[in-house]
C-alpha cells in the first residue's frame, strides 16, 4: 500500500533541494540541470526511490530524473538523498499525465516503468503507463535510439502492455514471463522494493524492454 497521507510531507519536498520544482521550466534543458552532457534516464513512478538511488549510485555518469505523485511517498526517496547525496539524481513531484509538459524532443535516453498501478477497471485502461496512450506520449520524448523497460508481477497489467506495444507503433526488443530465472536479462539488474517483496514470495517478475 502506498503511503499518502505523512504530516508535512508536502512541505519537506517544497523545501528539499533535491526536488525540481515547477519542472517544466527545464523542458528541452535538463543537462543544464545537471550541468553536463550525460544521458538522461527517467523512472515514472518511481516510489521511495530504492530502484533509481542504486542505479544512480552505480552509474555516475548517468543522470537519474524520479517522477512520483505521491508526495508521502517522494518523502522516503527525499530521506536517502539527504543521507547521501548523489549528484546525478534528482526527483519531481507530478503526475505523469503532464509529462510532455516536462521534457522536450529527443531529451531523455531511457524510460523505466517499475510496478506501476494496475488500473485494473477496463475504463481506466489509458491510465495504465504502459498503454498506448502513454506510449505516445513517451514517443514525444524519448530519443529515436532510446529504449523502455516495464517490470511488473502483474500477469494481467503485463499481458495487456504487451498487447499495446504494436498497436502504439513499438517493439519488442526483450521479453521474459519470468525476469529472475532468465540469467542473461537478470545480468545488471537492480531490484525494487516491490520486486523484492514479491520475487521473496515466488511471484515471477515479467519485464520487457521495448523501442520504436
Amino acid at each position: 500500500m502506498r503511503l499518502k497521507n505523512v504530516p508535512g510531507s508536502r512541505e519537506a519536498i517544497a523545501d528539499s533541494v533535491f526536488v525540481i520544482h515547477e519542472p517544466e521550466t527545464n523542458k528541452g534543458a535538463w543537462q543544464q540541470v545537471f550541468g553536463n552532457d550525460h544521458e538522461i534516464h527517467v523512472e515514472i513512478g518511481m516510489g521511495k526511490g530504492r530502484f533509481l538511488y542504486e542505479m544512480a549510485s552505480l552509474h555516475p555518469d548517468i543522470n537519474y530524473i524520479g517522477i512520483e505523485k505521491y508526495s508521502s511517498v517522494l518523502l522516503r526517496a527525499i530521506q536517502k538523498m539527504e543521507e547521501k547525496e548523489l549528484p546525478n539524481l534528482r526527483f519531481v513531484r507530478m503526475d505523469a499525465e503532464d509529462i510532455t509538459e516536462v521534457f522536450g524532443r529527443d531529451e531523455i535516453d531511457r524510460i523505466y516503468l517499475n510496478f506501476s498501478d494496475p488500473w485494473p477497471k477496463d475504463r481506466h485502461a489509458k491510465r495504465r503507463l504502459p498503454s498506448r496512450q502513454f506510449l505516445a506520449r513517451y514517443d514525444e520524448f524519448l530519443k529515436g535510439n532510446g529504449v523502455l523497460e516495464f517490470k511488473t508481477d502483474n500477469r494481467d497489467l503485463f499481458d495487456f502492455a504487451v498487447e499495446e506495444v504494436p498497436e502504439a507503433g513499438w517493439k519488442i526488443k526483450e521479453c521474459t514471463y519470468d525476469l529472475h530465472h532468465d540469467d542473461r536479462l537478470m545480468q545488471g539488474n537492480v531490484m525494487t522494493e516491490y520486486e523484492e517483496k514479491f520475487s521473496s514470495i515466488g511471484n515471477p517478475i515479467c519485464k520487457y524492454i521495448i523501442y520504436r
